[in-house]
């Protein structure tokens, strides 16, 4: 097997290499994705099973989330193809946008949307973890921190989270081959544990096919889909009618149950033959996801109506309780914990290669573009990643993190969706090995959905969005700082 070094600047003593293949790359696309989200994003009073209380709409707006995020998958496949190289997603908003705005989405990607994104994983890893062993729960505070204005609890949950940080950035410091091998293996145990509960679920689960019917009705029985979708609640029961409005709602949820796809952009630089493997996984990956949830809510709803689910929060549980008893929920609750484990794996391999790839360009400390001569992965830009998510784990709740995630994701990916129409016009002659289906709609519906999840955001949610603005505005003196220092350094 030939590696391919990604290209390094003169003097440099290690490079990255393509080492990752179509398997290695289509696993981390499900690793990426598959977390906690189809264990809990259908049920509770917040959940997807509120804003369409229907089991066909229910099932239509998972098929739908996923024709959606596959839609930015195809997008990102030919802007991947076309630009092959460690970074991904902050080469493609820097090539349209230029500099200043490729700064700030990795600025922003390091202060929150990526090291957020594992602190709220690894704060939802704790609080599984903790239903297991009570000891290193979020309920058992082991430390108080005296700070202004206040004093911080520290809990033996957030000390967990830190750790399971810790340990798998250690992982990833010795390969990326070894990462992602050791990634890929909890992925095949995760695949292999919906499986299971899909088919045993079927052939010795106690649910009942009655649930599903009538197919398109509101949670109390009744209408069918021409009344669903008219907005009346249920003359009976007074059940709230699905709507458009609730099907919208129900798209935001979406996004946020399938984002992470597009992490695999960022590992261009390692994948051999990025032109054809790195689209390829993307496909074969987004696939597979939305197989995956689709057939674990098909079991949801064998096993419980729509009315038991919203009242269910942690959904997975209560529904294998309820097919297996309660070995089952005991069961479930380990594969969700198994799920995120792996999610947290994969998440830690990306986001160090945005980092590198900002040093390399020198829009960030220099030192992390550092690539250890020994393991060639990007060494300080792990343990620095390592460091401020184990420090947003001490100082942040899960919901709070989500949510100036998910703003300041959307955000860019909006931009990064748009970028493929803007560069297919500035640059024409650039190769393409692979072009977007559908183009220029598949875009250009991507991004109208990304616009409605953030306005939806910003109205819902408009003290943690503007907490994102500050957070993403907090760049441009860093920018002007780093500019500054690489205008000195070219002279």
């Amino acid at each position: 097997m030939t590696s391919e070094p990604q290209s390094a600047h003169p003097g440099d003593r290690a490079a990255l290499l393509r080492v990752l293949g179509l398997w290695d790359s289509t696993l981390l696309v499900i690793g990426f994705v598959l977390g906690s989200a189809v264990f809990m994003v259908t049920g509770g009073p917040e959940g997807v099973a509120r804003l369409v209380p229907s089991p066909g709409w229910l099932l239509a707006a998972w098929i739908v989330g996923g024709i959606f995020s596959f839609a930015g998958a195809l997008v990102f496949a030919e802007l991947g193809a076309a630009l092959p190289h460690a970074g991904g997603q902050y080469v493609f908003i820097r090539e349209a946008y230029g500099d200043f705005t490729g700064f700030l989405y990795g600025w922003t990607l390091f202060a929150v949307i990526h090291t957020g994104t594992l602190a709220a994983l690894a704060a939802g890893y704790a609080e599984y973890f903790g239903s297991f062993v009570p000891a290193l729960g979020n309920g058992v505070v082991v430390a108080t921190l005296p700070l202004p204005g206040g004093t911080v609890a520290i809990s033996a949950g957030q000390l967990n989270a830190v750790f399971v940080i810790v340990l798998l950035s250690v992982i990833n410091y010795f390969g990326v081959k070894e990462g992602s091998v050791f990634q890929g293996i909890i992925t095949v145990i995760k695949i292999a544990s919906f499986a299971g509960f899909a088919i045993l679920g079927v052939v010795i689960g106690r649910g009942a096919l009655a649930h599903f019917v009538p197919l398109f009705a509101t949670a109390g029985g009744g209408a069918g889909a021409e009344a669903a979708l008219s907005g009346a609640a249920n003359a009976t029961t007074g059940a709230p009618a699905v709507t458009i409005g609730g099907f919208i709602l129900a798209m935001v949820a979406m996004l946020w149950a399938y984002e992470g796809w597009n992490n695999i952009t960022f590992t261009a630089g390692e994948i051999r033959d990025p032109q054809r493997n790195l689209p390829l996984s993307l496909i074969l990956g987004m696939t597979a996801i939305t197989f995956i949830y689709v057939v674990m809510n098909l079991l949801y709803l064998y096993a419980m109506p729509i009315g038991d689910m919203i009242a269910t929060p942690r959904i997975g549980e209560a529904a294998a309780g309820v097919l297996f008893g309660p070995l089952g929920a005991r069961l479930m609750a380990l594969a969700v914990l198994v799920s995120v484990f792996g999610c947290i794996s994969a998440t830690i391999i990306s986001g160090p290669r945005v980092f590198y790839a900002m040093a390399k360009d020198d829009l960030f400390f220099r030192r992390i573009a550092d690539v250890h001569p020994r393991f060639h992965t990007p060494s300080k830009a792990i343990f620095w990643q390592c460091v401020w998510s184990a420090v947003l784990c001490l100082s942040g709740r899960y919901d709070q993190l989500y949510t100036f995630v998910i703003f300041a994701a959307v955000l860019f990916y909006a931009l990064a969706g748009a970028s493929v129409i803007i560069l297919r016009r500035r640059h024409p002659e650039w190769p393409r090995p692979y072009r977007t289906w559908g183009y220029p709609w598949t875009p250009l519906v991507y991004v109208a959905l990304c616009v409605i999840v953030l306005g939806k955001t910003l109205v819902d949610k408009p003290v943690e969005s503007g907490w994102g603005l500050a957070i993403l505005f907090s760049g441009v003196p860093a920018y002007l700082y780093w500019k500054r220092r690489k205008g000195r350094v070219s002279l």
